[in-house]
Order: structure tokens, then C-alpha cells, then sequence
């Protein structure tokens, strides 16, 4: 998928990109596999805004995709279609009953393929299998975490991880990240990497199309008065004058958030930065 650029008429689409599309094969989606979410403006149920910088966009139809791969046995790729939510492209594809539903779609994927899922699938990008039965090497994606469940983790355009081993009922998988972490062998997940890789090289260009995203602009915390932020106020132009902290006064860079008790660390084999994991 080439990505579109344009000569600069004004400053702002000198560095304006976008997705020429050329992999789209159908534009208007299944009906009955979408359904219309309600935008919130970063409001709860008794209307204080919980979550700032949210608000406008254009109207998204969602699509309903299926994360679990549920139907079993071979699939045909009736279509590759654009999802308004997500980075990646998805796949509209037909079972042998004639029933319809969406998944990711693997870099490569084209109109006519025939896919599988469950136990005993060949191996081949597009497929879903446990993770017991893929070879060591081979790069994967929107795998599970809990059996059953749907795929959870690296779902996003561009994306695989890469399956070490398969041991002791449990496989090594690296992800994106650089971690290595222990899954469960009987998770699931699709062999290939997401489609749409050069999703990365699009550039904004301007500040309309993040407010089409529905994000607002955010205000500085040193750029506020001291009863609004705890960085606010001060003589003149200040950096804040401390270390940079949330609105409530937590700090934001280097203080550690995970819990150290937390239940999924006895999965992880080696963190993101290279070092092993230390149990306690």
C-alpha cells in the first residue's frame, strides 16, 4: 500500500500524506456486521468529562470483527475493507454455510484466498492455530492471552511477534516490544504480519485531521494557573520548575506504575529493555 503525497499548495500540505487505498477492494461495509457506537466527548454516565482531549470527529460505522477465528475449517476472502478504527486492514471473508464475518488481514492477503482456523491447519500466513502447533521462528500475530478468549495483543498495522519456543506446555513468544513472554500453548493465533506496514509513514500534516479523529488539542500543565495544575503558574515563562507530574500530582517520567504483585508476572522471561524479569 503506497502511501499518497501531494505538492505543497499551502504550508500544511507540504508534509500531508495519506493511503492511496489501492489495496481496498470494496468500499461500503456489511450491514449487518457493523453497528453505530455512540462518541462520548470523554464523559461519563453522569456527564463530567473523565477524559480530556476527546471530542468531534467524523461518524464511524464499527465493524464487528472476530478476534476468535470461530469458524472452523477453511474460509474464502470475499474482500479487503477499510476500518475506520483501526490501522490495519480487514478481511471480509465466507464460510463453507455461506456465513460472513471479519478478521484481520495479513500483509499479503488478496481476494480468493482460502484460510483455516482451528487445530491442524497447514502453517501458512492467513491461518489460526495454537501456538503449540506453529513452528519456532515464525512471526504471528493477534494472539490470544487467556484460551478461548480472542486475540488480544499485536493487532495493529504493521505488526508481528516472533514465536521462540514451544515448551512445557507453554510457547516463548517476543513481541513487538522486544519482550519475551510465556503464553499458554492451547492460545491461539494467526500466522503473518498485519497488513497495511507503511501505515507509519502517513503524516497528519495538520491539525484538522486529528480533530477528524476526534482528539481535541491538549493544554500544557505549565501552561496552566497552580489551581489547575500542579506545573501551573509561576513568574513569567517557566518549565514548571519540578518533575513532570500528572494533574493529581503523580510523576509521569520514570515512576514505575505496575503493581509488583501483579499475577502475569511469572510470564514474563525478559522485559522490553533486555533484562530479565526478577520474581520476588
Amino acid at each position: 500500500m503506497p502511501v499518497k503525497s501531494f505538492k505543497p499548495f499551502t504550508p500544511s500540505r507540504r508534509f500531508f500524506t495519506v493511503s492511496d487505498y489501492s489495496d481496498i477492494t470494496k468500499k461500503k461495509p456489511e450491514k449487518k456486521l457493523t453497528y453505530t457506537r455512540k462518541k462520548t466527548g470523554g464523559r461519563n454516565n453522569t456527564g463530567r468529562i473523565t477524559a480530556w482531549g476527546i471530542g468531534g470527529g467524523h461518524k464511524q460505522k464499527v465493524r464487528n470483527i472476530d478476534f476468535r477465528r470461530k469458524a472452523v475449517g477453511d474460509v474464502t476472502v470475499e474482500a479487503i475493507e477499510y476500518d475506520p478504527i483501526r490501522s490495519a486492514r480487514i478481511a471480509l471473508v465466507k464460510n463453507a454455510d455461506g456465513k460472513k464475518s471479519y478478521i484481520i488481514a495479513h500483509n499479503g492477503c488478496s481476494v480468493g484466498d482460502v484460510l483455516s482456523s482451528g487445530p491442524g491447519s497447514a502453517p501458512k500466513p492467513g491461518n489460526c492455530l495454537p501456538l503449540s502447533e506453529i513452528p519456532a521462528g515464525m512471526a504471528i500475530h493477534n494472539i490470544e492471552l487467556t484460551p478461548g478468549k480472542g486475540g488480544q495483543i499485536v493487532r495493529a498495522a504493521g505488526g508481528s511477534a516472533t514465536l521462540m519456543a514451544n515448551d512445557g506446555g507453554y510457547a516463548q513468544v517476543k513481541l513487538p516490544s522486544g519482550e519475551i513472554r510465556k503464553i499458554n500453548g492451547k492460545c491461539r493465533a494467526t500466522i503473518g504480519q498485519v497488513s497495511n506496514p507503511d501505515h507509519e509513514k502517513i503524516i497528519l500534516g495538520k491539525a484538522g485531521r486529528n480533530r477528524n479523529l476526534g482528539k481535541r488539542p491538549q493544554v500544557r500543565g505549565v501552561a496552566m494557573n497552580p489551581v489547575d495544575h500542579p506545573m501551573g503558574g509561576g513568574g513569567g515563562r517557566t518549565s514548571g520548575g519540578g518533575h513532570p507530574v500528572t494533574p493529581w500530582g503523580v510523576i509521569t517520567k520514570g515512576y514505575k506504575t505496575r503493581k509488583r504483585k501483579k499475577y502475569s508476572n511469572r510470564f514474563i522471561v525478559q522485559r522490553r529493555d533486555g533484562r530479565l524479569f526478577k520474581r520476588k
